[in-house]
């Protein structure tokens, strides 16, 4: 898993960089009609899905935990694309969307940190960025009558953590990513 994480390290970056712009967006427009907030959920989920998707598949070496990138990247890009097809319907139900997807995102990533802690110093990050999304979650679950201004503040936020996150945990594999790939001695 630690091969794979490094060898794509660009695409945590992405993922990193593409939810500081959506929380950013959501942030400096908060007075945003909910149907916006809703394109702007299912854009994201979608383009993080599809990257997600990419790094599983495009691992070259056989690893058992590249199902976990899978399914969170099926996840994203299933949720995006229902999002996306019909607003209107997902403006109702958007709120378990976002808490499912961050629920089920969070443990895949807690399950990955603690698979990756006697590997690599720095798991943390990711255990850490699985530790918001389900907290984030079970907030969404438990306060659902929150109101729809304060609900952007709360994604917005969260997608701000996150992407900072991400974008640190990319950074630190970049950094391992020539140790990890690098041929010992002698080796052809």
């Amino acid at each position: 898993m630690l091969e794979l994480l490094s060898r794509f390290w660009w695409t945590l970056v992405l993922r990193g960089l593409a939810a500081i712009a959506f929380g950013l967006l959501a942030w400096f427009w908060p007075g945003v009609t909910v149907a916006v907030l809703v394109l702007f959920f299912g854009a994201y989920v979608l383009v993080d899905g599809v990257i997600a998707l990419y790094s599983a598949l495009s691992g070259r070496s056989p690893t058992e935990s590249r199902w976990l990138v899978g399914l969170l990247g099926a996840l994203g890009v299933l949720l995006g694309v229902l999002t996306l097809w019909k607003p209107a319907a997902a403006a109702l139900v958007l709120l378990m969307y976002i808490a499912a997807w961050s629920l089920v995102t969070g443990v895949l990533q807690i399950v990955a940190a603690i698979r990756l802690r006697k590997e690599i110093e720095g798991e943390f990050w990711l255990g850490l960025a699985g530790a918001l999304s389900v907290l984030f979650a079970v907030l969404v679950l438990v306060f659902p009558a929150v109101g729809a201004l304060a609900l952007i503040w709360v994604i917005a936020a969260y997608a701000v953590v996150y992407g900072i996150v991400l974008l640190i945990l990319g950074l630190k594999l970049r950094k391992l990513h020539g140790a990890v790939t690098r041929k010992p001695a002698g080796a052809r």
